[in-house]
């Protein structure tokens, strides 16, 4: 379990005064839970709620430019765009891509902060209409450029034969269940945690919710291996690993990058790869894609009517 901190060490760690604590919890302003009739906070929920509250960026940081060699992506971890990475640093000698796996949210922040040319991610939005542009509407003041990469299909892996019989969503708050999830940040556990909301199961409540895994992959290899009958992920992982999968959502998976950067000859070129054979191919290769829109230019639904 996450460590759970008092109304005095929130303060302690906030530098504010305990009945302010107290206030913000009355507001319902802060995390919070109560246990036995205290108050106590999960720590990664504070330092989230910090963070999503900073207001407050420096302007003077010019976004991270190629170099005409690197190209830095970071954000949501998937299966083909591993095999695209692979497939421009064939294509391109002496060019580089490289990827940092930090989930959707970590790679939208990464991009806010200049740390990376493009983030990958997959973050649906409230109205489950749309994805991305509510998540970078909050960090950015110039919203990206927004690349289609594919849309995908997520849904929950499963055993083979599926011998639990998990026929929904509804079915996770089944006792004797056990689970292995993705981390927070990352548009997978967004939609997981939206569709246990809309089914009224709490998390906490199902043995193996808190343990987290930091690829698509390392889900099925926990189910595979026994040690979890069920976990969010996507269809490519359960036809590479011969698992079963319960889909719930065809969803869009995006790339960002800053208007700055993005005529620059590295990344045109890795972007023009989206549109090529060889990346058409390897998307026919694996179950759960489609390339359709790749390689597009997306917009936001008010801005194309």
């Amino acid at each position: 379990m996450q460590r759970l901190l008092t109304t005095k060490e929130v303060a302690a760690l906030l530098n504010i005064h305990e009945k302010m604590v107290y206030t913000l919890v009355s507001e319902k302003a802060m995390p919070a839970t109560k246990i036995a009739g205290k108050w106590l906070f999960p720590q990664y929920l504070i330092e989230q709620w910090v963070e999503n509250n900073t207001i407050n960026f420096p302007e003077n940081i010019r976004p991270l430019t190629s170099n005409q060699r690197l190209i830095v992506l970071a954000g949501s971890n998937d299966i083909l765009l591993d095999k695209t990475i692979a497939l421009f640093n064939r294509s391109f000698p002496g060019h580089l891509a490289v990827f940092g796996n930090l989930g959707s949210l970590g790679g939208v922040k990464a991009l806010r902060n200049n740390v990376c040319h493009i983030a990958a991610s997959h973050l649906i939005q409230d109205d489950e209409a749309d994805y991305n542009f509510q998540f970078a509407a909050q960090e950015f003041e110039k919203m990206p450029v927004v690349v289609n990469f594919c849309r995908r299909l997520q849904g929950l892996l499963l055993r083979k034969d599926n011998p639990r019989e998990i026929l929904s969503v509804a079915d996770l708050g089944r006792p004797g269940l056990r689970m292995v999830n993705r981390s927070l940040g990352t548009g997978t556990r967004l939609l997981l945690d939206r569709e246990l909301h809309k089914v009224g199961i709490r998390g906490d409540k199902i043995v193996g919710y808190d343990y987290e895994v930091p690829r698509h992959m390392d889900v099925g290899l926990e189910i595979l291996a026994g040690r979890a009958d069920v976990g969010p992920g996507i269809e490519a992982v359960a036809g590479a690993l011969d698992l079963g999968f319960l889909p719930l959502r065809w969803e869009r998976f995006d790339l960002l990058v800053s208007k700055e950067v993005f005529f620059e000859q590295p990344i045109q070129a890795f972007f023009g790869l989206l549109q090529s054979e060889p990346f058409k191919e390897a998307a026919r290769s694996i179950k759960g894609y489609d390339v359709s829109l790749a390689g597009k230019i997306v917009f936001q639904d008010n801005q194309a009517k």
